[in-house]
């Protein structure tokens, strides 16, 4: 499967964006799928986690209510909604397969990413 991130921009502190998914190339509704991010200088992160039905999430311990992840299966598409933005949170998003029980993304599923920069 083929993924490709988008919806990411320049927000301010406070603000809110919502990033999108896209699959091809594949059974997208078999796969459990995670959302992972990586600052300038960081190690990547986990950030959200969704199983192949939508009716299981997970997030990182960072996100606090913040952010909600989704999934249209009709539409081969997954979703980042993020409230609340900061600037802490600024980083280029991806998207990825994961294994639902460990977290830990399919290597051969990730694309392009899609930066997101909260100003403060």
């Amino acid at each position: 499967v083929q993924l490709q991130a988008s919806g990411g921009g320049l927000v301010q502190a406070g603000g809110s964006l919502r990033l999108s998914c896209a699959a091809s190339g594949g059974t997208f509704s078999r796969y459990a799928m995670g959302w992972f991010r990586q600052a300038p200088g960081k190690e990547r992160e986990f950030v959200a986690g969704i199983s192949w039905s939508g009716g299981s999430k997970y997030y990182g311990d960072f996100v606090k209510g913040r952010f909600t992840i989704s999934r249209d299966n009709a539409k081969n598409t997954m979703y980042l909604q993020m409230n609340s933005l900061k600037a802490e949170d600024t980083a280029l998003y991806y998207c990825a397969v994961v294994d639902f029980a460990t977290g830990e993304p399919d290597s051969g599923s990730w694309g392009q990413g899609t930066l997101v920069t909260v100003s403060s």
